[in-house]
């Protein structure tokens, strides 16, 4: 019998036990199954966008502890994409699950240890103890952003071999799942897939290849910011027949291609790119010239409020928000890191409501020190991210920042930790534990403006980027909130409380409800400091302008009198 014969048979039972209930009282149990449909639609649309699926790989690529993950995205063409990592890579069992299972993780689960994705004696890390930031099997299917056709390339340490898969996924269509053979019951496929096992020249090998061919034109467009030079490019054709606009291309951007061709089209500024770094620089001096740039736009006075969208096309925007999206070390160190003689002042947040955050005195030493905070990232010899010419970093800087005319020239920063137990709530109402440390810095000018707001790391990742709301915090004093970044590390919890595309929060949920009165709490604390400290330098300027207006005033005076 085939597996739709089967699952037809289990429902006409289902009907005739809840039929044979209406005599006798009794009540049928059962349990909710998934059509394969659902399947189809989750790995065919709930991205956003075709970074998404970079960042899913990615983080793949940690849970297999990874040490090193190369992109390789054929910019500015985009014809094929390569995700290479040397992570433990999959067994035929693990592979077969994983393609068999769409949406049955084997992570953090009991088979996880028989595959070896997890540990043997922990299944919420990975084999070598990280965290695991996957959770439901579905991150490998987020490629169908990108193309609907790729091959994974795979092999452990000691096996002469590497097994090799070809995909080809099935887009959902509403259209085919009414007429498919002409039976509304019929099996629906997700997909095709041919496996193979090659020998291998070196059995030590080990880790996971994932090629990209056939990338959709919708993608492609998008990576090649297509709808950017097309403006621009109408514009320009508009300003030749004698009609002048004012519409420039980003300042940096990796060309423009011609859709027909494939070629670079045409120079701007005598230049087919402009990058922040040259051919020269390695990968690490290439993403800090990338950092670099937008600070340099309030530097040099070029831009006062630099945004992304205005300073960098659709790809180095991706590779921006990446960097902050992965596990990796911040470009400068952790903002815990920060030498408190480097900031104006630093205070201990207080988890209480109507208290006002603690002066951390003058000293030397850290916020980590003073306040034994743990979080920390992972050191680049734990897990590097390549991704063509760049080396990624946390693209966030805290001390050298770029002086103001604001009355507090140095910037403030604030720390709490929070462990809610949530014990009066059973674990299955209240998602059990929450444990997270978080930082709120504040100065006079945030950059670039997309790092104004607050971003939520699970273990070290985020798919969601920074709110400008700040959790939908109501007030009506915005200047302060556009001058604040914060980042939340939650190491215990929420995960239950993160949609399915890791892009968005359950707001409902305990655990994002009590984030978001915490936070909310050290906004209004901030504020309070802020606001006091600023109030204090702003009365010593007048008390030293008053005293050097009287100085002037008593010269002038004795001077007219000698005069005299």
């Amino acid at each position: 019998m085939t597996q739709t014969g089967e699952v037809i048979l289990d429902e006409q039972r289902l009907i005739a036990r809840i039929l044979e209930s209406q005599n006798s009282g009794d009540f049928v149990s059962t349990r909710l199954q998934t059509d394969e449909r659902v399947i189809a639609r989750v790995t065919d649309g709930i991205y956003r966008q075709p970074a998404s699926a970079l960042r899913e790989l990615i983080s793949n690529a940690y849970d297999a502890d990874a040490t090193r993950v190369v992109i390789q995205t054929d910019a500015p063409r985009f014809d094929r994409i390569s995700v290479e990592d040397d992570g433990v890579g999959m067994t035929p069992a693990t592979l077969a699950h994983l393609l068999r299972h769409i949406g049955g993780s084997a992570k953090r689960n009991d088979e996880g240890r028989g595959l070896g994705v997890t540990s043997q004696t922990d299944l919420t890390v990975s084999p070598g103890g990280r965290k695991l930031i996957g959770k439901i099997g579905i991150g490998l299917f987020s490629v169908s952003q990108l193309t609907h056709s790729f091959q994974i390339v795979t092999k452990i340490a000691g096996d002469p071999f590497r097994t090799i898969a070809t995909v080809t996924l099935r887009q959902y269509s509403d259209e085919h799942s009414q007429t498919a053979s002409g039976d509304l019951g019929a099996e629906f496929e997700a997909g095709k897939v041919n496996i193979w096992r090659e020998k291998a020249a070196d059995v030590d090998v080990h880790g996971t290849t994932i090629i990209l061919n056939s990338i959709r034109p919708q993608a492609r467009d998008t990576l090649r910011s297509r709808e950017i030079w097309a403006a621009i490019e109408e514009a320009e054709g508009q300003s030749a027949g004698g009609e002048k606009h004012d519409l420039e291309p980003p300042k940096y951007h990796i060309g423009r291609i011609d859709p027909a061709s494939g070629e670079l089209l045409k120079k701007t500024a005598q230049r087919f790119s402009n990058t922040p770094w040259s051919d020269s620089d390695d990968p690490k001096e290439a993403f800090d010239a990338l950092v670099n740039c937008v600070w340099d736009e309030i530097r040099k006075g070029t831009e006062t409020n630099p945004r992304l969208e205005r300073l960098f096309d659709y790809y180095l925007r991706m590779i921006w928000q990446l960097s902050l999206a992965i596990p990796l070390p911040y470009v400068d160190g952790h903002p815990f890191d920060i030498a408190l003689t480097e900031v104006g002042a630093a205070y201990k947040l207080s988890n209480q409501g109507k208290v006002q955050a603690s002066l951390i005195s003058d000293g030397e030493g850290s916020l980590r020190d003073r306040l034994n905070l743990q979080d920390t990232t992972v050191r680049d010899d734990e897990f590097s991210v390549f991704i063509d010419q760049l080396k990624l970093s946390r693209p966030l800087r805290f001390t050298g920042l770029p002086s103001t005319s604001h009355a507090l020239k140095r910037p403030l920063i604030f720390a709490g930790q929070c462990l809610q137990e949530f014990t009066n709530v059973a674990p299955e109402l209240s998602g059990g534990p929450l444990e997270f440390e978080a930082y709120l810095f504040w100065a006079p000018k945030i950059a670039p403006v997309e790092h104004q707001g607050s971003l939520i790391r699970i273990h070290g990742s985020s798919g969601t980027l920074f709110d400008p709301t700040f959790m939908r915090y109501q007030v009506s004093e915005q200047t302060r909130l556009r001058q604040i970044t914060c980042e939340i590390f939650v190491h215990r919890g929420l995960d239950s409380a993160l949609n399915i595309d890791r892009e968005s929060f359950n707001a409902a949920h305990p655990h994002s409800v009590y984030i978001t009165k915490w936070l909310h709490n050290a906004l209004r604390q901030v504020a309070s400091a802020q606001k006091r400290l600023a109030s204090e330098i702003r009365n010593e300027q007048r008390e030293e302008n008053r005293q050097a207006r009287a100085c002037f005033i008593n010269r002038f005076g004795l001077n007219l009198g000698t005069s005299a």
